[in-house]
């Protein structure tokens, strides 16, 4: 039975969209293909009709996670607000990509390492633009700061088994953010 074009790129969001929950919930190396195709409601024999390798659906699951479009964020305040939360440290499987696979990715592929760069750089365009001011390198090095403190401050709270000690790095680099940004909108 022949798939429809429309069926084909339905599916093959499907298969990403399970690919980068997976993929944060359990790092690049514990999900196998067939797994992926399993959550994705296919056949593993049909993931050679979507994608040539691994590899490749681990660079185009990052660029579907981190180069599509956001939302512009109001403000890095808010962004943080919404970002650095107890919810968000818990659903690592739902939650930031960068923060779940950063590190993983740098032993990836170029293609893969290309893909999380766009993302980053696309990041640090949308929080610089949350920042009011006419000084336009001030902006960008709170907006690349703060993204830096907003994804180090989600790893460490996850990796620390102590709810207390998170929810401490979440709340004081919300304070630190907000100090920071306020120097750059002229507050003291």
């Amino acid at each position: 039975m022949r798939v429809s074009r429309e069926q084909v790129a339905e599916n093959r969001g499907r298969i990403l969209k399970e690919a980068g929950r997976l993929f944060r919930e359990r790092g690049f190396e514990a999900v196998t293909v067939a797994e992926v195709m399993k959550a994705a409601g296919l056949t593993h024999g049909g993931f050679y009709g979507y994608f040539q390798s691994k590899d490749e659906l681990i660079a185009d699951t990052l660029a579907e996670l981190v180069v599509a479009p956001a939302p512009e964020p109001a403000s890095i305040e808010r962004y943080a607000d919404r970002y650095l939360t107890l919810d968000h440290v818990a659903d690592c499987a739902g939650g930031c990509p960068v923060a779940a696979l950063a590190t993983e990715t740098g032993r990836q592929t170029p293609q893969a390492r290309a893909a999380m760069t766009e993302g980053l750089r696309r990041q640090i365009e949308r929080l610089g633009q949350g920042i009011a001011g006419e000084d336009r390198d001030a902006a960008r090095q709170a907006a690349i700061g703060s993204w830096a403190a907003m994804v180090g401050a989600v790893v460490l709270a996850r990796m620390c088994d102590d709810q207390a000690l998170s929810s401490e790095v979440l709340e004081q680099t919300r304070a630190f953010i907000g100090r920071r940004v306020g120097t750059v909108h002229g507050a003291t």
